[in-house]
């Protein structure tokens, strides 16, 4: 049989393909689960970029060399065949092509260190709730939050050192941004201005340092305001739309976060939700009417009595009714979260619901929950036991703390406070309202002025107002990471999806602890591979197999 040109040519490259990913399978070992974890590793040390001038570097060649390595690593899982391994493993496989997806998708989609200036805030003032920071972010950061304070000689050497990456990175980032995204352009700037103010905060909070650390201060807020003056005088050529469109979006949901739905799917979801929230509230208020209004803490001592005595009955409530199994380490790791007083001028959303009911908003710090869980009782597997990038975690994280403030609500915690059942609903629209508008900014339907106006419109009682910071802060992150602004939502409808599937499974066997064991046990992972390990089927449209 005659072989036309084309075919040949065809054939060979083919050839060279399997030869090649056959090499990388040898490179690698293909010893099952292990060699799993062997490239898991490797690839977790291939992710962070080369250092240029002390700084990571960012620059389009550094990142075109990282997106032809990534291949490499495709290739090698591409051979690993998980078929036969047991269900855990398979996840575990399915968990690490997610983040090389999302390795793949940050690579020629997002693109944060070129289109959003905010990707290169160094200085983080406050430890994250979720697994790992909220949104795109470099890998050289300054946790301020993890220094105690006053700081030895050998913390202020090495806070001077981690502060000496921020101006060679932030002129590197001036070559960097050559995107035309003007929503992230602007507010970005704003993330940036607000480094500024953190390291001047900073240098009169440490007013004997050492000399090293003083310069490097110095230097840092030198290169900042240079660097916010930059973006500011650049400001009025970027006209671009933000937004990563539809078929981007789709991609990235289902490939990268693992969530089995569609931009449409998660618009549909949400106005559903909103439309629930609202009845619901309505329907509170009805039952409610004759009830006295819900009074907020009036001042710091009121603030801290009510948010500790809160979190004693919650943490009570939880082991009477056995909802969830309580370490010992859970309340301190909840109490150590529970605020401050503010005034009522100053107080944004979730102050308003934690100084009338704290249990509203401190059934969402289900994730101090999850801090503890991995730091006490890791997950056994090396790929589960740590953050997994690319906020691959946000169904779980988010869906599961927003999914526990109704549970709470629906398990009877407010049974003796039916006033407080009000603030739940309004929680939830609130999410909804936020959600949504991300959708549409994503979608380029909406800039960033109309996100914000319609999260506004839409969230009850007037609580989102938009002279507050959190407002901008919210979309913005949205914005920048997408998928993450409808996670709360898609991920709560999940967590019930998986109830209900659980507990057909069970029948008279499920219980609600028997649940919550099960699905703390998988670690923070997507909904969907919890859902694939607790009843052996994975949810239906993803391809995980």
């Amino acid at each position: 049989m005659r072989i036309g040109t084309g075919k040949r040519a065809y054939l060979c490259v083919l050839g060279l393909v399997v030869l090649t990913m056959a090499g990388t399978a040898a490179k690698a070992g293909t010893s099952g689960h292990a060699a799993l974890v062997e490239l898991f590793e490797e690839w977790r040390a291939f992710e962070r970029p080369t250092l240029l001038d002390g700084a990571p570097d960012y620059t389009e060649a550094s990142l075109a060399r990282q997106l032809a390595g990534l291949q490499d690593y495709r290739a090698r899982l591409a051979v690993l065949d998980p078929t036969g391994w047991p269900l855990e493993q398979r996840i575990d496989h399915a968990l690490v092509r997610a983040q090389l997806n999302g390795h793949d998708f940050n690579l020629r989609v997002l693109r944060p260190w070129a289109r959003d200036p905010a990707f290169y805030q160094s200085v983080w003032t406050e430890q994250s709730d979720t697994p790992a920071h909220e949104g795109p972010f470099h890998h050289a950061l300054v946790e301020l939050w993890t220094y105690q304070f006053p700081l030895s000689e050998a913390a202020q050497s090495r806070l001077a050192g981690e502060l000496r990456t921020i101006p060679p990175l932030l002129r590197q980032a001036r070559g960097n941004l050559t995107g035309n995204a003007r929503d992230l352009w602007m507010t970005g700037t704003g993330t940036l201005q607000q480094q500024g103010t953190a390291l001047a905060e900073l240098a009169a909070r440490v007013p004997q340092a050492s000399a090293e650390l003083r310069g490097a201060i110095a230097d840092a807020q030198r290169a900042t305001g240079e660097f916010v003056a930059w973006l500011e005088q650049q400001a009025p050529s970027k006209t671009g739309p933000s937004g990563i469109g539809k078929e981007n979006y789709d991609w990235s949901l289902r490939h990268v976060h693992l969530v089995p739905m569609t931009w449409e799917q998660e618009v549909t979801l949400l106005q559903r939700e909103l439309a629930r929230a609202y009845a619901s509230l309505r329907l509170e208020e009805q039952r409610n009417r004759g009830l006295p209004p819900l009074t907020a803490a009036a001042s710091p001592d009121e603030y801290a009595r009510k948010a500790n005595d809160a979190v004693t009955k919650y943490m009570a409530f939880l082991k009477t009714t056995n909802l969830l199994g309580v370490e010992d380490y859970l309340d301190p790791a909840l109490r150590a979260h529970v605020g401050e007083y503010s005034p009522p001028e100053t107080r944004n959303f979730f102050a308003i619901a934690s100084h009338y009911e704290p249990i509203t908003l401190y059934a969402h710090f289900q994730h101090w929950f999850d801090h503890a869980w991995m730091k006490h009782a890791p997950h056994p597997s090396a790929i589960r036991r740590e953050a997994i990038l690319f906020n691959v975690w946000d169904s779980r994280a988010e869906g599961m703390a927003t999914a526990m403030e109704e549970i709470v609500l629906h398990a009877g915690y407010y049974d003796d406070n039916p006033r407080a059942r009000e603030i739940v609903w309004i929680m939830l629209a609130q999410r909804c309202a936020r959600g949504l508008a991300s959708l549409y900014a994503h979608a380029n339907q909406f800039d960033l002025q109309q996100a914000k106006a319609f999260q506004v419109e839409w969230t009850p009682r007037g609580w989102m107002r938009p002279d507050l910071d959190l407002l901008g802060f919210e979309q913005q992150l949205y914005l920048r990471q997408p998928g993450y602004g409808t996670s709360y939502v898609t991920g709560k409808y999940l967590v019930e999806d998986l109830i209900r599937a659980r507990s057909q499974q069970l029948g008279e066997q499920f219980s609600m602890r028997r649940f919550f064991d099960e699905l703390n046990a998988a670690g923070v992972i997507p909904i969907s591979l919890i859902h694939w390990q607790m009843t052996g089927q994975p949810p239906a449209g993803l391809d995980l197999h």
